[in-house]
């Protein structure tokens, strides 16, 4: 499943891939694929992903 709402919130920053996966510590792709639905990110991926953009889990990652 596609996460279009961390693509959005990202968008929303005006961070590219490669500046968000930066800011976390991972790779370009890494970012890449979690937002084509193709990575599974950890807890503490997701959080710090979370404060780089000022969402909540729920807000990202929580599918309805």
């Amino acid at each position: 499943m596609k996460n279009k709402r961390l693509k959005l919130a990202r968008i929303e920053k005006d961070l590219s891939q490669a500046q968000l996966a930066e800011a976390v510590g991972v790779t370009r792709q890494t970012i890449g694929l979690i937002e084509a639905g193709g990575y599974n990110p950890t807890l503490n991926l997701c959080i710090a992903i979370c404060k780089t953009l000022g969402k909540t889990l729920d807000e990202l990652f929580w599918e309805e």
